[in-house]
């Protein structure tokens, strides 16, 4: 009885937070069905007609995020005010990247598109939330779309693999994916780098095995489920952009968000890695994580 209490207590502690977030986001799309239903709206989704329940949406995440991360977004300044790509570390759980979309909206009254993996868009009763968010497949066409007509476009080149099998050494897992800069050049917009501290440390996964590796190299769908859901404290950071350079190559471009020759005060970094490697203790500690909670001095 003592071992089978044990075990449905580490399943709550670990499963459930992660379940409420999913729970959360049905809820969301409930909420723009019945706001679209009630109002009948048939407008555009990326349209100003849908900002007071984005509002609501917004605020909703917002408060969740204050409470149990006590989350922070910094560096907000460095965004242009026209168009540019976002690219960033994905979490197990992109819950951090949820928190940042819906500040950039309460604070500018901005919205960032998102390009997602195929897969969130099979996930059945999501479609309104994902068309009034902004989140998109990503071909090249539609980002050059979306950038001419002003928006900023995320992406996170390590993806769902990255998400999968990266781990507390917060390890970027992009392989040879060099799109986002070809897209950067084409539309002659800035590259925009963005971390979010201890995101590993508040959900994480289980250790990588070879056979859910190739179950998801053969597939493409993350079968293995992320744990975790401490209240660990989230500080994203926005860093310096990347200009638009006309000489240079996209492979260039990727050396220099990937693996660093020249970046503004990041010498011999990365953009990306450069703030984890300033803002991330590696490897993760989930103690030193929950603890930064009463840290004011970062403020």
């Amino acid at each position: 009885l003592i071992i089978a209490s044990l075990t449905i207590s580490a399943i709550l502690v670990f499963f459930v937070v992660p379940l409420t977030i999913v729970f959360f986001i049905y809820l969301s799309n409930i909420l723009l069905l019945v706001y679209q239903r009630n109002n009948k709206v048939k407008a555009d989704p990326l349209s100003d007609v849908w900002d007071s329940v984005r509002k609501t949406i917004a605020s909703f995440w917002d408060i969740y995020a204050r409470i149990w991360h006590g989350y922070e977004l910094h560096g907000v300044k460095n965004l242009p005010e026209g168009p540019g790509i976002l690219v960033y570390y994905h979490g197990a759980i992109p819950i951090d990247y949820l928190y940042f979309l819906s500040r950039l909206f309460l604070w500018k009254k901005r919205l960032c598109l998102s390009v997602a993996d195929n897969f969130v868009f099979r996930l059945p009763g999501l479609k309104l939330l994902l068309a009034v968010t902004g989140v998109m497949p990503g071909t090249r066409e539609e980002c050059l779309v979306a950038l001419k007509n002003g928006y900023l476009v995320s992406i996170s080149p390590g993806g769902v693999r990255e998400a999968l099998f990266s781990d507390e050494s917060y390890q970027l897992l992009w392989g040879n994916r060099k799109g986002f800069a070809q897209v950067a050049l084409e539309a002659k917009v800035p590259i925009i780098p963005m971390y979010t501290q201890n995101v590993r440390e508040g959900y994480r996964m289980f250790k990588e095995r070879r056979f859910f590796r190739q179950l998801y190299e053969s597939t493409r769908l993350p079968f293995t489920p992320p744990y975790g859901g401490l209240p660990v404290k989230f500080r994203t950071y926005i860093g310096k952009p990347i200009p638009y350079d006309p000489n240079i190559t996209a492979e260039e471009l990727v050396e220099k968000v990937c693996k660093g020759k020249f970046l503004f005060s990041f010498q011999t970094k990365t953009a990306v890695q450069a703030l984890i490697s300033k803002h991330q203790t590696i490897p993760g500690n989930i103690w030193k994580a929950l603890l930064e909670r009463f840290d004011k001095r970062l403020k």
